[in-house]
């Protein structure tokens, strides 16, 4: 499948390198085409790189890899004809960084980052995964042990299906995908990276993740 990945950071990178480790036809896009870190990454893992709309263009699905406070713009510039028709996977969050660390939560007018995206782009079909662990954990959710689960949440129940597939080829469960059902529950999901954050500095480590037990 072809898959274009917005973002060029650890978690645009980490994606990218786990989809074309998969045998997806992976571009990954940033501001500029001779962006270096994508091109790094293009020539260690044989796939292509360009800029935001270059990516969209390419990708069957869209993989939004952006920090949250500037998702937004890097759709903007990707193209709403890039995107009409397509799966966007929104694995941003909006953290506030301006103060230092920890961050602050900027919560968009619109509720949270996906439901942005959506009013913005409304031939997209958004959802909401992944933004509530480490990069790492994203595609190796066996590096923690047991029973913990993988957020899902969009309008369209197709959209949701082909992101479910796409978590599945990553190893995660069933049992593991949470369907949380309409866009709208990201608002709850986004506030949950404050959470992470905590407890990765207290417990000093970055394997870990959410369980809902029931």
């Amino acid at each position: 499948m072809k898959i274009g990945v917005l973002g060029t950071g650890d978690v645009g990178r980490r994606l990218a390198s786990g989809l074309a480790g998969l045998g997806h036809d992976v571009t990954l896009g940033s501001r500029t085409a001779d962006n270096p870190a994508a091109a790094g990454w293009a020539r260690e893992h044989g796939g292509h790189h360009g800029t935001f709309a270059d990516a969209a263009a390419h990708g069957e699905i869209i993989v939004n890899a952006t920090g949250g406070l500037v998702s937004l713009d890097a759709l903007k510039a990707a193209g709403s004809a890039n995107l009409d028709g397509k799966v966007v996977v929104d694995v941003s969050n909006p953290l506030d960084f301006s103060q230092g660390f920890p961050p602050r939560l900027a919560v968009p007018e619109a509720g949270s980052v996906g439901e942005q995206l959506q009013q913005a782009f409304p031939g997209a079909r958004v959802v909401k995964a992944l933004n509530t662990m480490h990069n790492t954990l994203m595609t190796d959710p066996a590096r923690v042990a047991g029973q913990h689960n993988v957020f899902v949440c969009g309008d369209d129940a197709s959209a949701k299906a082909d992101v479910a597939d796409l978590l599945k080829s990553f190893g995660w469960t069933d049992r593991q995908i949470l369907d949380l059902g309409v866009l709208s529950a990201a608002r709850s999901v986004e506030p949950l990276v404050l959470l992470w954050v905590t407890l990765s500095g207290t417990l000093q480590t970055t394997e870990l993740n959410f369980a809902i037990i029931h």
